[in-house]
């Protein structure tokens, strides 16, 4: 054996953190995508909104000599944009904005507005409603410890109290093993079950309850209604959901109908004890694309635009800086914000163009979705979207993820689009399985009460369409949809007579 030194030439794909960056910026959706921009404002100094830069070119006199690098024009509208909706004579010059020149059907403040009931500063505000500014949502756990301050319960009662209660998810259940709760507070289980015992009588009825049964149960015992029948339905809510009403009467010991009166009280019961109350706040879905018909029958597509982060460079004041004597670990930090600001906005920019491609591909592959409904939607998967606009499958699917798309048919997430495909008889075009889905639905939507329609049925219904299914996959499908099975229907039906 011996050493040497040898020269080799190679190449490799190396992943930069910009270009991991851009791919990252790919998936985040609008919220998560603002949040991010917001940080990186934060954190790099040569970075600002683009509406705050308007307002400072209007006070600041450096701001003239900016270079602003922008999204507006990202959706390949930019000639579009120039055009104003409002006619000629219903824009104004800014500094003249009056009531008189506002154009009528304006939603601004007008002469015609009633401003009698607002409380003026001088104004003794008698008849403002003070109250109905201020949110009076709180959480169930905020609930449930102002309940447990008054329950009169010992110091260690109240401690395993509040960690039982700490471990009650949002809809009112109880997720955690007593025994552990008991070895980790090294108390009896016994003294934690009678605590528990206590919080199951606090407010909303049923909640802090392990399972479903013992949920209806509380609610039950607080109407004085929970008799052995009662508990025998509910320790069977199996046969409930199948509405096997012969089996339940025969556990519960009652005729059809006294069990009909307790399967009606059954569902005036909440499930839910705890959803009534504030979770965690939810953000609303707002789309990426706007998809509209045209005259001719075309379809257009544009993106948001207002959903898309609108940054750009402080040039002026980089410049203002690097004329400043600078350490070396100085010139260094504001060359990386420099890159690291260019890079991030034609990164958005790649992402806001990415979008639109992909979003325009789908519309192209599914024009007879938009045109017809459903029944329509033919099968697509991203191989096919990636070949058309010449990108990789892992882009598409970064893209599509969490993005949604208004159109005349309602709001849906761009992996919507994408279906598993179901062949058809005789060899003619595939079925998309969306499509497939919604016939089974309409089927059984519009089956008679007396003449339901076993799975068996429905492949032979759909064979006649020309889709070659097995009846496994209609049972599949059909449960996807959570419509029960044929025997079950007709128990609904006859329950219902």
């Amino acid at each position: 054996m011996k050493q040497s030194l040898d020269m080799r030439q190679g190449q490799s794909l190396v992943m930069t953190p910009q270009l991991q960056q851009a791919i990252k910026l790919l998936q985040l959706s609008n919220h998560e995508l603002s949040e991010f921009v917001e940080a990186e404002i934060e954190r790099n100094p040569l970075l600002n909104k683009a509406e705050e830069e308007g307002a400072a070119e209007s006070d600041a006199p450096r701001t003239e000599n900016r270079e602003q690098l922008s999204l507006d024009d990202t959706s390949g509208l930019g000639a579009a944009r120039e055009q104003l909706d409002a006619p000629g004579e219903d824009v104004y010059e800014p500094g003249t904005g009056s009531d008189a020149a506002m154009p009528a059907g304006n939603s601004g403040p007008s002469a015609t507005t009633d401003w009698s009931t607002a409380s003026s500063g001088g104004g003794s505000g008698e008849d403002f409603d003070y109250t109905a500014n201020i949110s009076s949502e709180i959480s169930l756990h905020e609930h449930l410890h102002t309940q447990l301050n008054l329950a009169g319960l010992s110091a260690a009662d109240r401690l395993i109290a509040a960690r039982l209660i700490d471990e009650t998810d949002d809809t009112g259940y109880l997720r955690a093993d007593l025994e552990e709760v008991a070895t980790a507070l090294g108390a009896d289980i016994a003294n934690v079950e009678a605590v528990l015992g206590v919080c199951q009588g606090f407010d909303p009825t049923g909640v802090m309850a392990r399972s479903i049964p013992e949920c209806l149960g509380l609610q039950l015992k607080e109407r004085g209604r929970y008799d052995p029948a009662m508990e025998a339905m509910v320790k069977n809510l199996q046969l409930v959901a199948k509405h096997d009403l012969k089996g339940l009467a025969d556990i519960c010991g009652v005729d059809k109908e006294d069990l009909l009166d307790m399967m009606t009280e059954l569902r005036q019961l909440s499930p839910k004890p705890g959803s009534s109350f504030a979770g965690d706040a939810s953000v609303a879905v707002t789309p990426d694309v706007y998809v509209r018909e045209m005259p001719n029958g075309m379809f257009a597509v544009e993106l948001n635009s207002e959903n898309l982060p609108r940054v750009l460079m402080d040039k002026a004041y980089y410049a203002e800086v690097t004329a400043l004597p600078m350490r070396d670990k100085e010139k260094e930090f504001i060359s990386e914000c420099a890159a690291s600001a260019t890079w991030l906005i034609k990164s958005l920019d790649q992402r806001a163009r990415t979008i639109l491609k992909v979003a325009s591909e789908i519309v192209r592959q599914q024009d007879a979705f938009f045109a017809h409904g459903v029944a329509h939607l033919r099968p697509l998967n991203l191989k096919q979207v990636a070949d058309a606009i010449e990108m990789h499958e892992s882009t598409v699917s970064r893209v599509t993820t969490n993005k949604y798309m208004s159109t005349p048919r309602g709001l849906f997430e761009l992996k919507y689009f994408f279906s598993a495909s179901i062949p058809a008889t005789g060899g003619g075009e595939a079925h998309s399985a969306e499509a497939v889905r919604h016939r089974i639905k309409n089927l059984i939507e519009n089956e008679k009460p007396d003449d339901v329609l076993s799975d068996d049925q429905i492949v032979e219904i759909l064979t006649g369409y020309g889709v070659d299914i097995a009846r496994r996959t209609v049972a599949k499908y059909r449960e996807s949809l959570s419509i029960p099975s044929s025997v079950q229907r007709r128990r609904i039906n006859r329950a219902s007579a």
